[in-house]
């Protein structure tokens, strides 16, 4: 849910590219359910299948037949799976992950970006706003509870570093590498919505030192799964040792699911006996999921991910034809469906950068724009345009259309 002042939208309902609210609006979804909707609302052959599978079975304590389709699926496109197990988001699939990877690597503290968010398990909320009079050095970050109540134990467990800083990233892990046996990292860069995306050369020496140091080297692909068929990983050629999956492999339906090589999977095998670490749930693999997942993941060939990129390079064009007509400072930053319109004066490539950036002018543009585009018919994610395959050129061409008045709107309000 997005949370807003007086109260949020209440949904009514949708179709294709298209959400109604409780007060009778239409607006163009930008949203996608924060990522997870790749085909946008209702897609014919997503809602049929869960029809026929609802009339079937619901859920089960046995696996059924749609959740080995799903696996082989993700098996065959996703470089660094071999296997795979399914929980219920994508903040239980990094909760699962770091249990394996501790229990593979043999030790107990874990490394994260700063200001990377990795769901809502505390350990990994830790230090994912924090703010600038709390930083602490650049080479030995100040680890920072998220939520009051979480345990200075917890914290304790926690190691930070910078994105694309190669040379800190070495030193910070080296020195704390007889502790640290787990470094997860969203491979796209921060988080959703931020805009502030990993270089490759970063992600490739974050690949060599963990390898060196011996460390279990998690991708986050939650929501950056849907950067292209085979994920970021595949795109930048990168490969982990596990990778977490939500959202989009769901079909619009709960799921998660902790992926990886057969050795740190084998952390999870009853075959000797008991497992290293126990996994299981009551809607674990639940069969609603997995049809819809499987349903969804299948259309999803090599030319729509094209199609995606190609949408989203439009988007991205106009918007900044807009930026520039309205004479607005921004940038828009592009990765293939994903689109974030920033109002920053450079492109932060860091966590600090990206708070240093947010002057009060800034904050208030980007807190206001929402809110004006929301207004204007369209509904917006922090800034951040989510594409999907429901959507066309025409909404395209609206949305940059719509963008541009609600900045006209901005300017004239100051």
């Amino acid at each position: 849910m997005l949370v807003t002042k007086p109260h949020p939208f209440y949904a009514l309902s949708a179709e294709g590219s298209y959400i109604t609210d409780a007060d009778g609006w239409t607006r163009i979804d930008w949203v996608n359910n924060f990522a997870s909707l790749i085909h946008g609302h209702n897609k014919r052959e997503v809602v049929e299948i869960i029809s026929q599978q609802a009339a079937r079975l619901l859920s089960a304590t046995m696996p059924a037949e749609w959740e080995v389709r799903l696996a082989e699926l993700l098996v065959e496109r996703i470089p660094s799976v071999e296997q795979v197990r399914f929980m219920n988001s994508g903040t239980e699939a990094n909760l699962i992950a770091i249990k394996a990877a501790r229990a593979f690597s043999g030790k107990s503290k874990v490394a994260k970006l700063e200001g990377g968010y990795h769901g809502q398990y505390d350990l990994l909320e830790a230090s994912y706003v924090p703010s600038a009079d709390r930083w602490g050095a650049r080479d030995c970050p100040a680890v920072l509870a998220h939520n009051s109540g979480t345990p200075k134990s917890l914290l304790d467990e926690l190691v930070l570093f910078a994105l694309n800083d190669i040379a800190t990233m070495r030193e910070i892990l080296r020195r704390n590498a007889s502790e640290v046996g787990t470094v997860i990292i969203d491979p796209s860069g921060l988080s959703l919505g931020t805009g502030v995306y990993a270089d490759r050369e970063f992600l490739a020496a974050l690949r060599e030192t963990t390898e060196r140091l011996g460390m279990v080297l998690i991708f986050d692909e939650v929501w950056s799964l849907r950067s292209g068929y085979r994920g970021t990983q595949g795109a930048v050629g990168i490969t982990p040792d596990i990778t977490t999956m939500g959202k989009m492999i769901g079909g619009g339906l709960p799921i998660g699911a902790v992926g990886g090589k057969r050795d740190v999977m084998s952390v999870f095998s009853v075959d000797e006996g008991e497992p290293k670490v126990k996994h299981s749930g009551t809607f674990t693999g639940n069969p609603m999921s997995m049809a819809a997942g499987f349903t969804a993941m299948s259309l999803m060939v090599p030319e729509m991910f094209e199609m995606l990129a190609v949408q989203g390079q439009r988007l991205t064009d106009g918007l900044r034809r807009a930026l520039t007509d309205t004479n607005t400072q921004g940038h828009v930053v592009n990765r293939g469906s994903m689109t974030n319109l920033l109002f920053t004066e450079g492109i932060p490539v860091d966590y600090r950068d990206l708070y240093t950036q947010q002057t009060p002018t800034v904050a208030a543009l980007a807190a206001k724009m929402p809110k004006l585009m929301a207004t204007e018919g369209l509904h917006v994610l922090r800034n951040m345009f989510v594409g999907s395959t429901a959507i066309s050129d025409d909404d395209v061409d609206q949305t940059i259309a719509a963008v541009t008045r609600a900045l006209v709107a901005a300017r004239e309000a100051r």
